[in-house]
């Protein structure tokens, strides 16, 4: 833009707002090649699976779906309606109202919530055995042990709170008054088959997992194995000049809430001494924002929930975080960006509360620091540029965008030459598109070489990384790969750099 139109944009700010000018003339800044650091001080099971490992009956965590077919029955327990009535065993097949979702207390003990988010307890306004899913918040009523056949744990028993177990008496009647010991037989309506659906793999599964006594040694050792000083030399002598750090929201809270572990932000110290040493830059990643912004477990979801930016309190909770942590690194050299939340996902989290959140958010980075706002897109169905015209009023911003040849059906039948075609025609249109001349700047923060692709070459996947390479070089921001270490090889830079994958 030459001089006289910038004179002329001065002139008009009417029109156009000053900060757009910002945007515009802060051409010399850094343009940003960075590497997630995932899975480190906000937990995602499958980026290191043994994390869970010494978790006692691990396969029921926090959040887990269990389906119990009675064996007299031959049905399945079901909440009726989806919740707020009775559990009736008559359902032939499992799906939403059959699928009960466990909150821990510990390795035997937990609740029960259902579709419709009540949690399944004991009528007490009747002859207190009949078994029903109408509270919404969970006391004794609402506590039950599932114990475990010895040599089939897929064979179970639930004992309820008034000390007797549940039976299916008939298809309509599911009771909580059996007292007899069990021969386990197909004869005994106390007994069930339980299906285990799957679940999440969090920090809260695997901070409640363990328990308040072990989990404070297991994550510490893990926060000081993981990621280490020599990983900040590595990444400042292979291309790389950022980093960017997912958080969880707790890592501001004093004291560190339940079941939450303090010492990560002790952690996050040690890598602002790290980049600075290596010269190496840091966006600030709340990646799991209070309530969860998506219901997946790499936003902290206990259940699958999600109940981010539902009230003025939550979204001035997630403020606090946000401006806790610029002021404590807003000192450091290294700290380049913040990004306000990962990921918020359409429509559960409402472009009104983003906008809210984004506001706030910005202001009280700017209490604090010059350093760069990132605002997260929204996943789900939304304007790809539906923040613009917000971030376009605020000094030195940026719209984050993710883009995973994955997690899609269009992506499962694609070739190599398909996907590598994607990359080069829709990719470059997409950010073609969230790319102008006075807006934000544009960071993809999450990409990888990966893909659905089976059997796949070495020379194939350095095709693919070259691609996107060569059009996210392109982003006015940068972009960040995602992430360092991962036991999925693909998915670590640290390994793709390594074995030749990837050059820089």
């Amino acid at each position: 833009m030459a001089i006289n139109s910038r004179i002329l944009l001065l002139s008009i700010v009417v029109l156009l707002p000053i900060c757009s000018v910002s945007q515009e003339m802060d051409n010399s800044s850094l343009r940003i090649k960075a590497v997630n650091l995932g899975g480190w001080l906000v937990t995602e099971g499958w980026i290191k699976p043994s994390l869970f490992d010494g978790i006692p009956n691990n396969d029921f965590l926090d959040g887990t779906g269990l389906q119990f077919k009675s064996v007299t029955t031959g049905k399945y327990l079901c909440a009726e309606t989806g919740g707020g009535t009775i559990i009736v065993a008559n359902r032939t097949a499992a799906s939403g109202w059959e699928t009960f979702s466990l909150w821990r207390l510990n390795e035997t003990t937990f609740q029960f919530r259902v579709f419709n988010k009540q949690f399944v307890g004991l009528n007490n306004n009747g002859n207190g055995i009949d078994v029903v899913a109408v509270s919404t918040t969970p006391g004794k009523s609402e506590t039950f042990e599932i114990v475990r056949k010895s040599d089939d744990k897929s064979r179970v028993r639930i004992r309820a709170p008034n000390g007797f177990f549940l039976q299916a008496k008939s298809e309509v009647l599911v009771t909580a008054d059996f007292a007899e010991n069990s021969e386990w037989g197909d004869n005994d309506p106390s007994v069930f088959v339980m299906k285990n659906s799957g679940g999440l793999q969090g920090e809260f599964q695997v901070t409640n997992g363990y328990g308040p006594q072990r989990a404070p040694q297991i994550m510490r050792n893990h926060w000081n194995t993981f990621i280490v000083e020599d990983d900040f030399k590595f990444i400042s002598t292979n291309g790389l000049n950022a980093v960017r750090i997912p958080v969880g929201w707790w890592i501001a809270s004093n004291p560190t809430p339940k079941p939450y572990v303090e010492g990560s932000l002790q952690a996050l110290d040690n890598a602002f001494l790290w980049a600075k040493k290596y010269g190496v830059k840091i966006i600030i990643d709340l990646h799991a924002a209070p309530g969860s912004q998506n219901g997946f477990e790499h936003s902290s979801s206990r259940d699958g929930s999600q109940d981010w930016g539902k009230t003025d309190e939550n979204i001035q909770q997630t403020v606090s975080v946000i401006e806790i942590l610029t002021a404590r690194y807003a000192k450091n050299p290294s700290l380049y960006a913040v990004e306000l939340i990962n990921e918020p996902l359409a429509p559960g989290a409402s472009q009104e509360s983003l906008n809210k959140y984004y506001k706030a958010g910005y202001e009280a980075v700017r209490k604090h620091s010059n350093a760069y706002v990132v605002l997260s897109n929204r996943l789900g169905p939304a304007d790809p540029r539906e923040f613009f015209s917000l971030a376009s009023g605020f000094m030195r911003s940026v719209i984050d965008v993710h883009y995973y040849n994955l997690f899609s059906s269009e992506f499962d039948s694609m070739t190599i030459q398909q996907n590598i075609d994607f990359v080069h025609t829709n990719r470059t249109s997409q950010l073609n598109y969230v790319t102008t001349s006075n807006g934000p700047r544009i960071l993809i923060g999450e990409w990888v070489a990966e893909w659905k692709v089976n059997g796949a070459t070495k020379e194939e996947y350095q095709k693919f990384a070259e691609a996107q390479l060569d059009v996210y070089g392109r982003a006015t921001f940068g972009w960040a790969y995602w992430t360092l270490k991962n036991v999925n090889n693909h998915w670590s830079l640290e390994w793709m750099i390594k074995n030749g994958y990837i050059k820089l």
